[in-house]
């Protein structure tokens, strides 16, 4: 069993990276860089957008850093990261949530756009604040997405929330900040980031 990762350090590839890391995967990375060889003819054969991150395992190629993240805990079973039936409810709902509303309600709002008041019901997360509201109580009565228990939801969850509160696209929030410091507190998150540090360093 092959598996090939796809990445530039800084770039969401990181979340892939801790997910791997939390998934006990071995993997060969390949590391390309924005403008050439991430929109390289090779590579856009892997992934006709341009971006990373996206993995190759035994073939079959997964892009977008919510995807890969659902796929490797399925991937991977022994790690016990995938949702239990119970926990599948809140585990795809908020995977998506964060990959959906979240993302762009913070893209937009660093971009400089705000949605109008009267076409709020047009975007999929209505209005910026709201999305934050959201999240802010959901992690004010939970310790993970699935309540008590880590599991693969809160790799993307958590890095949305993690990136987020360290450069000011979300508020600093009490709830935030403690669910931030519980899923950066684990050893796969640790391992994860030091690998991608040892590459910036390098390169910088």
């Amino acid at each position: 069993m092959s598996l090939k990762f796809y990445t530039n350090p800084m770039s969401r590839g990181q979340i892939a990276r801790w997910a791997l890391h939390e998934a006990g995967a071995d993997y060969d990375q390949v590391l390309l860089e924005y403008d050439t060889t991430m929109k390289a003819e090779e590579y856009l054969k892997i992934n006709p957008m341009g971006k990373v991150p996206a993995i190759d395992h035994d073939g079959k190629i997964v892009t977008e850093g919510a995807a890969i993240c659902a796929y490797l805990a399925e991937a991977f079973p022994d790690a016990g990261l995938a949702p239990t039936a119970d926990e599948r409810a809140d585990y795809f709902r908020w995977l998506f949530f964060a990959a959906g509303p979240l993302e762009a309600a913070i893209t937009n709002r660093s971009m400089g756009f705000e949605v109008a008041k009267d076409r709020e019901r047009m975007a999929g997360y209505g209005n910026y604040d709201q999305v934050v509201d959201v999240l802010d109580a959901k992690f004010q009565t939970d310790a993970y997405v699935c309540g008590a228990r880590f599991t693969m939801a809160d790799v993307y969850v958590g890095a949305q929330v993690v990136w987020g509160t360290q450069f000011g696209t979300l508020p600093e929030r009490q709830s935030l900040l403690d669910y931030g410091k519980r899923v950066t507190d684990r050893d796969g998150y640790r391992a994860a980031k030091a690998v991608d540090d040892a590459l910036i360093a390098e390169n910088s």
